[in-house]
């Protein structure tokens, strides 16, 4: 049974890698500059691709600070939301109005954090450039701490402090889509590995565990779980390829966040979907691992493959982010494997 199942995966990551293949010649046959999700206007499912402006947007109903919101942006591989002219304003504020009609303001992508009264957008566009209607009597830099901006309902600016909470709106546009194929993702640094049937990226931003869990799933994939002792090999050559000795500044260097931790209700280490370890198929820690009590509540591994309890806050280090094959997962959902 388990030879089958090994030939039936294989066979499927074959179809997969066909699919593909086959698509890229059709492509290139009729000359299309773009592949896949762009031609039928797809970014990411929780994003509305808007016609009046050719882009795609998501509301963040979750308040963050103006600095927040721009990280959050970025890690899903989009902008903070400004407007450029009239028309966006009315196309984008409808669609905020119609789905979202309780929020008066959201922050934008508009600040003047790099010289007082000087404001900018996220990608250095001087605002007389964009729209830039403001409020009466705005901005005024109360008390000399409002350096962000927020976009009224009425479709005009006020300025706010950077540390207030809003919601806010990210953008990508349908010119700057790329897609990955193999994965199925707008994410391009995700390699396909056809034996496994999963998707990796090797991150050489060195984050903390946690800002690794968040820079993960704004890729809408998760932080990696070892299910196997070739998976682990795998995460190991991963590790062993990236150009880690180019990344310059502090972090702890040796390790590798994985997606694991210590839960403290259950009093034992678990995945980040729940399982133990040994439910998870992989248990192998190095040597006097796990010794960081309870300063170390969550998962490492080493360069060499063995598991490492690490700092959920205080430890910057790379990290490797999982995504699921969806092609392939609905095969294994059919056939049970």
């Amino acid at each position: 049974m388990l030879l089958t199942t090994q030939k039936l995966q294989l066979s499927i990551a074959t179809l997969v890698q066909n699919t593909v293949e086959e698509k890229h010649k059709i492509n290139k046959r009729l000359g299309n500059e773009v592949d896949g999700q762009p031609q039928i206007k797809h970014f990411r499912d929780d994003y509305k691709y808007l016609e009046g402006t050719s882009s795609f947007y998501k509301i963040h109903t979750i308040q963050k600070t103006w600095e927040q919101a721009k990280k959050r942006c970025a890690l899903e591989g989009a902008t903070l939301f400004y407007p450029e002219d009239q028309n966006e304003v009315d196309v984008v504020l409808a669609h905020l109005k119609e789905t979202q009609p309780m929020y008066a303001w959201i922050f934008v992508g508009i600040s003047s954090k790099l010289a007082k009264g000087v404001f900018t957008t996220v990608d250095g566009v001087a605002i007389r450039h964009i729209y830039n209607r403001w409020g009466h009597g705005e901005p005024n830099d109360a008390n000399g701490e409002e350096d962000c901006v927020i976009l009224r309902k009425e479709g005009t600016y006020n300025d706010e402090k950077c540390s207030n909470k809003f919601p806010f709106i990210c953008k990508k546009t349908l010119q700057s889509l790329k897609w990955n194929e193999e994965c199925n993702t707008p994410y391009l640094d995700y390699k396909y590995n056809v034996d496994l049937g999963r998707c990796y990226k090797f991150h050489l931003h060195p984050l903390t565990w946690r800002e690794a869990v968040e820079a993960c799933d704004a890729e809408q994939a998760y932080l990696a779980i070892i299910n196997s002792q070739q998976e682990a090999s795998h995460l190991v050559n991963i590790t062993a390829s990236a150009p880690k000795d180019k990344v310059q500044g502090w972090y702890l260097r040796g390790a590798v966040h994985l997606g694991f931790n210590y839960d403290t209700t259950e009093e034992d280490w678990r995945t980040t979907t729940g399982e133990t370890l040994e439910q998870a198929g992989y248990a192998m820690w190095g040597n006097y691992q796990p010794d960081g009590g309870e300063s170390e509540r969550c998962g490492s591994m080493f360069y060499n493959g063995h598991l490492n309890d690490i700092g959920c806050e205080g430890h910057r280090c790379f990290f490797i982010c999982e995504k699921e094959n969806e092609l392939l997962s609905l095969f294994d959902d059919r056939f049970g494997i």
